[in-house]
């Protein structure tokens, strides 16, 4: 596998870790209120996406299990149609979805193992 590859999951890893740490402790509530949770959560999953959809197909098909579509469409959905965010969406991922993602990127190998 290229080695770009496990820097862009790496990335990948990153980000869902960090948007995990926003949510934790704050409530739905709490993102309708906070313009800095919001943009953080938008921005992660951009970051997430980008990085799935430069990740090489032989990777994706070496982890079928990821649903690397998806991943890439929410990203180009928060950037090109900003307006209209659903942040009961941004939520749903950032507090529930992104617990798999980060199960199946952890035990990858760090890039330049």
């Amino acid at each position: 596998m290229p080695p770009d590859d496990l820097v862009l999951a790496g990335h990948m890893l990153d980000m869902a870790r960090t948007a995990q740490q926003l949510v934790q402790g704050a409530t739905r509530d709490q993102l309708d209120e906070d313009v800095k949770l919001q943009l953080a959560l938008v921005r992660a999953p951009q970051i997430i996406g980008e990085a799935a959809w430069r990740i090489s197909d032989p990777f994706k098909q070496q982890h079928p299990a990821l649903p690397w579509r998806q991943i890439a469409a929410f990203r180009h959905r928060v950037v090109r149609d900003y307006f209209a965010v659903d942040y009961d969406i941004v939520w749903r991922i950032a507090s529930r979805e992104l617990q798999s993602l980060i199960d199946q990127l952890a035990p990858l190998p760090p890039p330049g193992a």
